[in-house]
């Protein structure tokens, strides 16, 4: 998933890990409940039945240059864990540049096995960047592949480098991440005072990322994982990877198969991003998207008898541009004494725009906004950061987000630039787009400049590639999944009509299409344009 970016930290891309691959419920009571359809925690996790025993793997015994063949051949010890599930932990060289040096990096993977003829394994991943595969396949199994995939493929989610289980990126303490989400910048947005203190704020987030995470900071790029990845192919015994990526997953997965044609199996990237991109190029495209979604959203509650305000859906837009003026020039106190300013206020409507199903939620934020209650909003703020209720934080996402996010993207610095690409956010999203502004500062601090170049992929010579795209997505504009599709030598576009953030888990068309090229390799023969 992609995850949008309120000024306050990195943002490039956006993806909130809405149920770790795209849908979220937030209970009214307070608590915020990851919810996957029909395929809530994956409706095995802890049963005890299916694999749950030791075994190792059998490497494929790949023709690799002897400096590799170390990591190349390694065995994996899995070990039962949570109930029908297989842990096992596996090393990767720090610097794939200088895989002799010593210096490794401990890779975290859970797998299910399959009860029935396996066909290889599928890995996973739910998005991003800094999302736990780990867990989106212990908690969510079944809607990270559902069943009739589980039959053929022993499913598999490892952590990559820098996230989950993983040797993590480790930057801040609860209460410190706490400060630099949810702090007001102080001074007036885009002045001098106020781009100083978000300078700062940058630069000691940097400065600690570099001191609490060590050497690993520096190799936390998504080329290092591709090559993680294709060591893990090898390394569970399959010739080719197959593979089911998510939002920034079809990132990973693109970059993959550019620097592993021949070994592209199965591959299907859903909510795609175009590699092609610059860090510009997806903040306006994004801006633009929640922009559009939330007009979406305006649309039909304007259509229903008990919608939270009254007139046309174009007004309702200006009362919410209002809204956000307001609170960014005076901010809500919450019942504990954080206050909400435009940023946050942000954060907490795109959280719901993710799915359609979860729109109602606004109505509940914006009453509550407007009321000058602020609970609500840090309640799905909260839920989005991943900050359990007692202040503390469920995973590191928030840090191997930025870190990932400094590694493939150069940081703009010259402020004519930024200048002007701050003018068409804003005109391309006048809602969205004030609050989009100035996020190149971020990375503009980090220790280790990026390395990597935006291209286009072309997987000469790869199998079939499956890209998803949904009309209505707001953090993987479908124009995205339009132009990798392109790009693609053997790519093919399946098209969701619809609202939210990636469409495997929203779309039975799309279900269908994806579940028979895994299980048959049956590729489509045009774009099957799913409407349901």
């Amino acid at each position: 998933m992609s995850r949008p970016r309120p000024t306050r930290r990195v943002t490039r891309r956006a993806t909130a890990l809405v149920a770790l691959a795209t849908a979220a419920v937030i209970a009214l009571s307070g608590c915020a409940t990851w919810f996957t359809s029909d395929y809530a925690n994956g409706g095995t996790s802890g049963d005890g039945t299916g694999g749950g025993g030791t075994s190792t793997s059998t490497p494929t015994a790949e023709d690799v240059p002897a400096e590799l063949k170390p990591f190349y051949s390694q065995t994996l010890e899995w070990e039962s864990c949570s109930g029908s599930f297989e842990c096992a932990t596996a090393k990767a060289p720090l610097d794939w540049a200088n895989p002799g040096s010593g210096d490794t990096v401990d890779l975290a993977l859970i797998k299910k096995p399959t009860d029935g003829t396996k066909l290889g394994s599928l890995f996973v991943n739910p998005g991003g960047p800094g999302g736990s595969a780990y867990d989106f396949v212990e908690q969510s199994a079944d809607y990270a592949a559902h069943p009739s995939l589980q039959s053929s493929y022993d499913l598999i989610g490892y952590d990559p480098r820098g996230t989950g289980h993983s040797d993590a990126v480790k930057c801040l303490t609860d209460s410190e991440r706490d400060a630099y989400l949810y702090d007001i910048i102080p001074g007036e947005r885009g002045s001098a005072e106020w781009i100083a203190a978000y300078t700062a704020a940058a630069k000691d987030f940097a400065d600690r990322c570099a001191e609490n995470t060590g050497p690993l900071l520096e190799f936390i790029d998504t080329d290092s994982t591709t090559r993680d990845l294709d060591m893990l192919r090898a390394v569970v015994g399959d010739t080719k990877l197959n593979y089911l990526g998510y939002s920034y997953g079809t990132f990973l997965g693109a970059e993959y198969a550019e620097n592993f044609p021949a070994k592209v199996g199965r591959m299907v990237l859903d909510g795609a991003e175009d590699p092609s991109s610059s860090g510009f190029d997806i903040s306006i495209s994004q801006a633009a998207g929640f922009e559009q979604a939330l007009k979406n959203y305006l649309a039909a509650c304007a259509d229903r008898s008990d919608c939270w305000f009254q007139g046309s859906a174009d007004q309702a837009l200006t009362g919410i541009q209002k809204l956000l003026a307001k609170v960014d020039q005076s901010p809500i106190r919450a019942s504990d004494g954080r206050e909400l300013g435009a940023s946050n206020l942000l954060t907490a409507v795109f959280y719901p725009l993710y799915n359609e199903e979860n729109w109602g939620y606004l109505d509940t934020l914006f009453q509550t906004v407007g009321d000058g209650q602020a609970d609500f909003a840090f309640q799905l703020a909260d839920a989005y950061n991943s900050r359990n209720s007692d202040g503390t934080y469920a995973d590191n996402l928030i840090e191997s987000f930025n870190a990932i996010s400094c590694a493939d993207y150069p940081a703009t610095t010259d402020p004519a630039v930024i200048a002007d690409q701050n003018a068409k956010i804003v005109e391309a999203s006048p809602t969205v787009g004030p609050y989009w502004t100035y996020s190149d500062i971020a990375c503009a601090q980090w220790p280790y400049p990026s390395r990597r170049v935006p291209a286009a992929v072309t997987a000469a010579g790869s199998g079939p590639i499956l890209v998803v795209g949904t009309t209505g997505d707001p953090a993987t504009p479908y124009k995205w999944a339009e132009a990798l599709a392109g790009q693609l030598e053997n790519g093919h576009l399946i098209t969701f009509q619809g609202e939210g953030h990636t469409a495997y888990n929203s779309s039975s068309c799309v279900a269908d299409a994806v579940d028979a090229y895994f299980l048959q390799g049956t590729v489509p023969g045009s774009d099957p344009e799913c409407t349901s």
